[in-house]
């Protein structure tokens, strides 16, 4: 929280002219900050969880390669392979992508951030995030690394489980696969109940914040002078880009660093669903996915259990919805995958340092999509 000694103020600084603030994907790298002169040097530790993880993934990975089709291997083995090959094959672009566009919001400035998702702790503002979050053309893994840039950027509370909420499934890509398998009319309504959803969550964590239930974020800008427009401060963005390739490998190296956090659940998360796979025969639960309040419930919990990225549950979630005639429950495992999964709510531990946000998220938004999900299956 700073260096020992304040004895000695420093003289102000004179104010930063427009051409040195850190511009866009191939500005100015940002400074890193200096931990020299803290009260007590830190040793950083081996992170044994990512290490481990990504360990397995990739002997995982090769090991699909290398013997796949073998008649020797155990049915496990040849599951637990298979589908850390198929994960991942699933996964990379949107992970390569988020690292890119954590890598960029790190050298776009703060104020840029905050003029487009607007003020937190109002109606626009969480809007704005929901909107963003349906932008982004992200996994739902993948939208975790950005959320947790926007949050050290400034984002309230509910801006960022707004964002997280809306943005996993609801990419462009995915509604094409899903129009296609479910309809066009399913998957509006799916779109427009999850920024629903998305919406009153956000406006909830902002209002526990507001009432001291919930921590703030400490990043937050701390004084009440009006924001310059969101078009000022992107020209002033713009005008200070340098594009070089010198820029662009420092701002895929800074996103990588910057992913850390969430690489380490993710492989993690992908070992546990795999192995879970490998021992749990995937039509056992998907027979009692009916739509009934029992079926709604295990669909709960199977997507809870089960870590998949948001491209592998979308077939999944098709495929209950059109075989198991439970659109109800289609719904709920798109959506309880960002309210329940371990993932998800260790990432925003790290990044909130509170366990009470991070369980405050599924007992939030949890019992939202229980009541939309049970009014769904009406439908049926």
């Amino acid at each position: 929280m700073g260096d020992c000694s304040h004895h000695n103020k420093p003289e102000a600084k004179p104010e930063q002219s427009k051409s040195d603030m850190p511009g866009g994907c191939c500005g100015p790298t940002p400074k890193e900050k200096k931990t020299g002169g803290s009260c007590h040097s830190e040793k950083q530790r081996p992170d044994y969880l990512l290490w481990v993880s990504s360990t397995i993934v990739l002997v995982c990975y090769v090991l699909y390669w290398l013997v796949d089709g073998h008649p020797d291997l155990p049915g496990w083995l040849v599951e637990m392979t298979s589908g850390v090959y198929e994960l991942i094959n699933q996964m990379w672009w949107g992970l390569l992508a988020a690292v890119f566009f954590v890598g960029l919001l790190d050298r776009v400035p703060r104020e840029l951030v905050m003029s487009a998702l607007g003020k937190g702790g109002t109606l626009g503002g969480i809007a704005r995030a929901t909107f963003a979050g349906l932008m982004l053309d992200l996994c739902s893994h993948g939208i975790l690394m950005v959320g947790a840039k926007l949050y050290e950027r400034g984002a309230s509370l509910g801006q960022l489980m707004a964002f997280l909420i809306a943005s996993p499934w609801n990419s462009l890509s995915l509604t094409i696969i899903l129009v296609a398998l479910i309809g066009l009319g399913w998957t509006l309504a799916f779109i427009a109940l999850s920024m629903a959803i998305g919406i009153v969550t956000g406006l909830v964590f902002d209002r526990l914040v507001s009432k001291g239930v919930l921590p703030a974020n400490p990043h937050a800008a701390v004084d009440d002078r009006p924001a310059e427009s969101f078009g000022h401060q992107m020209s002033l963005a713009l005008k200070s880009i340098r594009v070089s390739p010198k820029g662009l490998g420092s701002l895929l190296w800074d996103g990588l660093k910057g992913s850390k956090m969430v690489f380490r659940w993710l492989f993690f998360g992908v070992v546990l669903a795999t192995a879970i796979r490998a021992f749990v025969p995937m039509d056992t639960y998907q027979t009692l996915f009916g739509p009934t309040v029992v079926g709604l419930l295990l669909t709960l919990v199977v997507a809870t259990i089960i870590e998949v990225c948001s491209e592998g549950s979308t077939p999944i979630a098709a495929d209950i919805v059109t075989r198991a005639a439970a659109p109800g429950n289609g719904f709920a495992f798109l959506m309880a995958g960002v309210a329940t999964d371990y993932t998800e709510v260790m990432v925003i531990r790290d990044l909130t340092k509170s366990w009470k946000i991070a369980l405050f998220l599924p007992l939030i938004s949890l019992p939202q999509v229980l009541v939309v999900g049970w009014i769904l299956n009406q439908f049926a």
